[in-house]
């Protein structure tokens, strides 16, 4: 099999879908790796570091003309899809949920895609599991940017000046993002609570030493998959009254809630927001669906009149790409122990990742 990786050329993706270390791996087993040239010098992973680990280096033309496989981290644009063999397979993060006309696009290109964001959460995906792989980033890289951008220590500070009380910090949904932004956070020593509408998360909460947010919304809403399911229109608006108080008395809060296929869940209200004092920080990880902030701006940093920072930075693994592309490449390599037998792709509609994972087979969407 031939396996392509491409460079990626979405505004401010530094990441790479295939490290060195994982291309040995795959020629080892007896693939053939081609890498575009220049695909991960962003991420600290040049040219010549695949070169020792088996694989080809060349310009994209070439890589593409017999790849029976291509691998990247986000959706590749037209050019590539059109230049994509018929009989080729494209797998990334290719987020079809709530797109079908991108999925229609990859009909149209005649070829099998494979998304990452689409494999099942279930315990032999594990590995696989990318969503879980950059959420866990970015919810670390969520609190390296509010203790950049608070006035304020983190930790509590006993001085010959005095005593420094420790930031109070409030994380907004406890999965993967926000149970590594709690861990984080307490390692800097803040004090931090949490509020998830998933009543299970409260003692992974709590074991992490962040105090959990009780708060009856009538029933629990976990989902299909673990996901935080969609909230009633009573149910949403009691939530928002709740979060007032807890938001106003923080001067950190991150939120993480996303759902699958839809805009994010509104969580901080202008009137919370005006609850916080002059300083305070929001980091918005939804920000790219909406965001869960009603004066969240994508990719920007807000300052509202009350002196609030809220960041909407998206995208926050490509702020970390070395490490990202490593547990990225992994799930890659976990999905093709998976799914390829004897040298090629076997998609047996009877397996769960497979028929999970397939948008697109042959043309034809799943």
């Amino acid at each position: 099999m031939n396996i392509a990786v491409l460079r990626e050329t979405a505004p401010n993706e530094t990441r790479v879908a295939l490290v060195p270390d994982t291309v040995a791996k795959l020629t080892k087993a007896g693939m053939t790796v081609k890498i575009e040239r220049g695909a991960g010098e962003r991420a600290a992973y040049p040219d010549d570091l695949y070169v020792k680990a088996g694989a080809t280096v060349a310009d994209r033309s070439q890589i593409l003309s017999d790849a029976d496989l291509v691998v990247t981290v986000g959706r590749p644009d037209d050019a590539v899809l059109s230049a994509l063999p018929k009989k080729a397979a494209l797998l990334g993060l290719l987020a079809p949920l709530g797109d079908p006309r991108y999925v229609q696009r990859l009909a149209e290109a005649g070829i099998t895609a494979l998304s990452m964001d689409a494999i099942p959460r279930i315990t032999r995906a594990q590995a696989m599991d990318a969503l879980s792989s950059q959420s866990n980033i970015a919810g670390y890289k969520a609190v390296l940017l509010a203790a950049s951008e608070l006035p304020k220590f983190f930790p509590m500070l006993t001085t010959a000046a005095g005593t420094i009380r420790p930031a109070k910090v409030l994380i907004l949904g406890a999965g993967v993002a926000g149970l590594q932004a709690i861990a984080t956070a307490r390692r800097l020593g803040a004090v931090v609570s949490a509020y998830d509408t998933r009543a299970v998360v409260k003692e992974q909460v709590q074991s992490l030493g962040a105090s959990f947010l009780e708060f009856d919304l009538g029933a629990d809403a976990e989902g299909a998959g673990g996901y935080a399911k969609e909230l009633t229109p009573e149910q949403i608006q009691k939530q928002r009254q709740f979060m007032v108080d807890h938001i106003g008395a923080s001067d950190v809060v991150i939120t993480t809630a996303l759902v699958p296929g839809r805009p994010a869940p509104l969580l901080i209200t202008e009137e919370a927001v005006a609850a916080m004092g002059p300083g305070s920080v929001i980091v918005d990880l939804a920000a790219e669906a909406g965001g869960n902030c009603a004066l969240t701006v994508a990719d920007q940093t807000v300052v509202t009149k009350n002196g609030v920072h809220i960041i909407g930075k998206t995208n926050l693994a490509a702020t970390m790409p070395a490490h990202a592309s490593q547990l990225y490449s992994r799930n890659v390599q976990a999905l093709l122990e998976a799914l390829i037998k004897d040298g090629a792709l076997a998609l047996d509609p009877a397996d769960e990742i497979a028929r999970g994972t397939t948008i697109v087979r042959a043309g034809v969407a799943s």
